[in-house]
């Protein structure tokens, strides 16, 4: 009985043994298991870092192209506004070497039936006033007026009874109230100064630049458009140059001239000078020009 005691109690402590055996293994492989696990985990967050710096370093590597190909652009740009602010620098030398040249003419005129007045050419302030005589009741340059006078007479006898001059000379005072009056007609009307101006010196100039002020203008009947439907208009138009007279203002020559056409604007040059005009189809400021770098008459 005793030996059976002791083969149960041997039996027994056998079997606990495996059986702590057996717990021991299922622990180690559940440890071993965990470390693997550990291990995968270790290796997939680095993965994931080794993903997301790359990811940073792309992001990086673009954000720096863009900027340097910003700061190319800009550097591009600023190299074509300077080389651009460089050709205008030396167009605008180019063209102020051509207007040198136009001021260095060849020939000086000196032709009083000749002097240019307008926005470029003002009046010098030391200027003295014409002698003035009366011509049906206007006053004129007293050595052009014979030619006025005639003139008028002419009109009349071919029938031209509908004629009148209605401006000739004028002085810069009085050319001066023209202007301001003009100015404030068009400030009354909402024109600002700057745009009453404009409008303005389209019809009249400002005091010293206006042919009125020489006294060798003369302006017919209503100072209007509406003259160059009359027949006192079409017998200037051919006949003027047999007493020395243009039309100052030409419609086709007003980007040359500066003034809006007024046909009823008519300017002594003499005879020589009024046959030329017509001849090379020329205004004053072209005539002039041509004279100074030795046009012949």
């Amino acid at each position: 009985m005793v030996n059976n005691m002791v083969k149960d109690e041997s039996y027994y402590r056998e079997k606990n043994r495996q059986e702590r055996n057996r717990n021991l293994n299922k622990k180690n492989g559940k440890n071993k298991k965990e470390k693997k696990k550990s291990k995968n985990r270790n290796k997939n967050n680095l993965k994931t870092l080794i993903i997301l710096f790359a990811g940073i370093v792309i992001i990086f590597s673009i954000i720096m192209f863009i900027i340097l190909k910003l700061i190319s652009r800009n550097v591009n740009e600023e190299k074509i506004e300077t080389e651009k602010i460089a050709q205008i620098h030396e167009e605008s030398k180019k063209e102020d070497n051509v207007i040198e040249v136009v001021l260095e003419p060849k020939n000086k005129i000196d032709d009083w039936r000749l002097i240019l007045v307008n926005s470029r050419n003002p009046l010098p302030e030391d200027s003295k006033e014409p002698e003035l005589v009366y011509v049906e009741g206007k006053q004129f340059d007293k050595r052009a007026a014979g030619e006025l006078q005639e003139m008028m007479k002419a009109m009349k006898k071919d029938g031209i009874t509908n004629i009148w001059i209605q401006s000739t000379y004028r002085s810069i005072e009085y050319q001066k109230q023209l202007y301001d009056n003009k100015i404030n007609e068009y400030l009354s009307k909402g024109a600002t100064k700057e745009q009453a101006e404009a409008l303005t010196i389209e019809y009249i100039n400002r005091p010293g630049e206006s042919e009125h002020n020489l006294g060798l203008a003369v302006d017919f009947n209503n100072v209007d458009d509406d003259f160059e439907n009359t027949k006192a208009y079409n017998w200037l138009s051919v006949n003027a140059k047999d007493y020395g007279f243009i039309m100052r203002y030409p419609e086709e020559k007003a980007d040359i001239t500066g003034i809006a056409y007024e046909p009823w604007h008519w300017r002594y040059v003499g005879k020589e000078h009024s046959y030329k005009m017509e001849e090379l189809d020329m205004c004053l400021e072209e005539y002039i020009e041509y004279l100074e770098n030795g046009g012949e008459i």
